[in-house]
C-alpha cells in the first residue's frame, strides 16, 4: 500500500467515525411544521438525518440547507409532502448551499419560484425526489423542478418532475452530472443539460412535455462550452404540451413537439433512445441563432454522434406559431418533416474550407430515420436548393464518449 493510499485510507476511517455520532431528528405534522424543520436543519450537524414522517406540510416560507453531510428524507414521494402553494416568502421550495447533502423520498409542491435550488455545492443527491405544480401546465408555475447550478457531482436517481414553466430537471454550470430512472412530465423543458461538462442522461422518461430533453450552451455565462454529454437508453415521446414558458424565457423558443435538442454543445452522444409521437421534430442539432457580444463563446455545435435509436413518425403537427426552427423546417422539407435534422450553419471559415473530421455530425444505424440539413454555400445562391436529406455523408465510425464516474464519496 502506497503512502497516499495509507492516507486515503486514514481519512475515510476518519470521516467514517465522524459520521458515526449522527443523529436522526423525526419531524412530525404539526400546527407550525415551517418552524419545526427549519430548525431542525439549523440545529443540525454535519451527518445527521432529518426525517420528515408522512404527512401534508403546509409551508409559508422557503426552507434553506447550509450543513454539510446532511440527510433530509421523508417517508415517500407520495407521502411526504411539502405543499407551498400559500407561500408568502422567499424564492424556493427549498435551496441547499452545502456540500455532501442527500434529499430523499419526499415532496416539494406549487413552490412560488423553483422548487428545489442548490448552488455551488460538492456532491448532491438528489433520490426519488418530487417536485409539482399541481394546477398543471401554467407560465405562473415556477421555472425549476430539481435545480442544481455552479455544482459538482450531482445525482438526480428515480425522481419526478412535473408542471415548471421552464425545466422540470435541470442541470446548469456543473460538472460530473448523473441523471437516471426519471421522469418528466408537462413541463416546457423536461430534462435539461445547459452550460454543464460530463453529463450521463439516462433511463428517464419524458413525455408530454414541451420538448423532452435539451443540451444547451448560452452566452453571457461564466462557464460556457458545454460538452461531453451523453443521452441514452431514454424515452422522449409525446411531448406535445403547448409551450407556456414567461415571454422572453429562452425556452421559449422551443417548439411543441420536440424529442430532442441539441444547441451550440460537442462532443454529445445520443444513442439507444426510443423517440417518437412528437408532433414537430424528433431530434434537432441546432446554432445558437441570436446575436451576441460574448467573444468567447462559440454558437456551433460539434462531434455530435447519433446512433442505434429507435424512432416512430413525428413532424404530423408542427409547431408553426412558436419560435423560428419548426417554421423554417416545415418551409424547407415542404410539410415532410425529418426524424433528425441539422441545420448545417458552420463558421465562414468551414463554408469555405470544409469541416474539420473531428467535428463533424456522425450518424449510424438508426433504422429508417429520415434526415435533412441545409448546405450553406447552396443557400447563400441562386437558383439552388440548399435541402439535402442523404444522410451518406454522415456516416461514419463511433468514438464512444466515457461515462461520467462521480465523486467516490458518493
Amino acid at each position: 500500500m502506497t503512502r497516499f493510499q495509507k492516507q486515503s485510507r486514514f481519512f475515510a476511517l476518519l470521516f467514517t467515525s465522524f459520521y458515526s455520532f449522527s443523529e436522526t431528528i423525526i419531524i412530525t405534522p404539526s400546527e407550525d411544521p415551517y418552524t419545526e424543520i427549519q430548525e431542525a436543519l439549523i440545529l443540525a450537524s454535519p451527518g445527521d438525518i432529518i426525517r420528515i414522517s408522512e404527512g401534508l406540510y403546509q409551508l409559508e416560507d422557503s426552507l434553506s440547507i447550509d450543513i454539510d453531510g446532511l440527510i433530509l428524507e421523508g417517508e415517500g414521494m407520495n407521502k411526504t409532502i411539502l405543499s407551498f402553494k400559500n407561500q408568502l416568502s422567499g424564492a424556493q421550495g427549498l435551496s441547499v448551499t452545502s456540500n455532501g447533502v442527500t434529499l430523499r423520498d419526499f415532496a416539494v409542491e406549487d413552490a412560488k419560484g423553483d422548487a428545489i435550488k442548490v448552488k455551488g455545492v460538492d456532491n448532491i443527491n438528489f433520490i426519488r425526489i418530487r417536485t409539482e405544480w399541481t394546477n398543471g401546465p401554467d407560465e405562473l408555475n415556477g421555472a425549476y423542478g430539481l435545480y442544481p447550478v455552479e455544482s459538482k457531482n450531482v445525482l438526480i436517481d428515480s425522481c419526478v418532475a412535473i408542471g415548471a414553466s421552464d425545466a422540470g430537471i435541470y442541470v446548469g454550470q456543473s460538472e460530473n452530472i448523473i441523471v437516471k430512472n426519471s421522469r418528466a412530465e408537462f413541463n416546457v423543458a423536461g430534462i435539461e443539460i445547459e452550460n454543464s461538462y460530463y453529463a450521463d442522461v439516462y433511463n428517464n422518461h419524458a413525455e408530454n412535455n414541451t420538448g423532452g430533453i435539451l443540451v444547451f450552451d448560452l452566452p453571457d455565462i461564466p462557464q460556457q462550452g458545454g460538452h461531453h454529454v451523453r443521452v441514452f437508453r431514454n424515452k422522449s415521446i409525446n411531448n406535445n404540451t403547448d409551450n407556456f414558458a414567461p415571454e422572453g424565457n429562452i425556452v421559449g423558443e422551443v417548439p411543441r413537439g420536440t424529442g430532442i435538442i441539441i444547441q451550440a454543445n460537442s462532443h454529445v452522444e445520443i444513442f439507444d433512445n426510443d423517440i417518437g409521437g412528437n408532433d414537430t421534430i424528433n431530434i434537432a442539432v441546432v446554432t445558437y441563432g441570436y446575436d451576441t457580444d460574448d467573444e468567447n463563446y462559440y454558437p456551433h455545435p460539434r462531434n455530435i454522434q447519433i446512433h442505434n435509436n429507435r424512432f416512430t413518425k413525428s413532424g404530423l403537427n408542427p409547431d408553426l406559431k412558436t419560435g423560428e426552427l419548426a417554421k423554417i423546417l416545415y418551409e424547407l422539407s415542404g410539410g415532410n418533416m425529418p426524424d433528425i435534422f441539422w441545420d448545417g450553419i458552420v463558421p465562414l471559415k468551414q463554408i469555405i474550407f470544409g469541416q474539420p473530421d473531428k467535428e463533424k455530425m456522425v450518424l449510424s444505424q438508426n433504422g429508417d430515420a429520415t434526415f435533412l440539413t441545409i448546405n450553406p454555400i447552396k443557400f447563400m445562391l441562386p437558383f439552388f436548393d440548399p435541402v439535402e436529406r442523404d444522410d451518406i455523408d454522415y456516416k461514419g465510425a463511433i468514438n464512444p464518449l466515457p461515462p461520467v464516474i462521480l465523486n467516490e464519496n458518493l
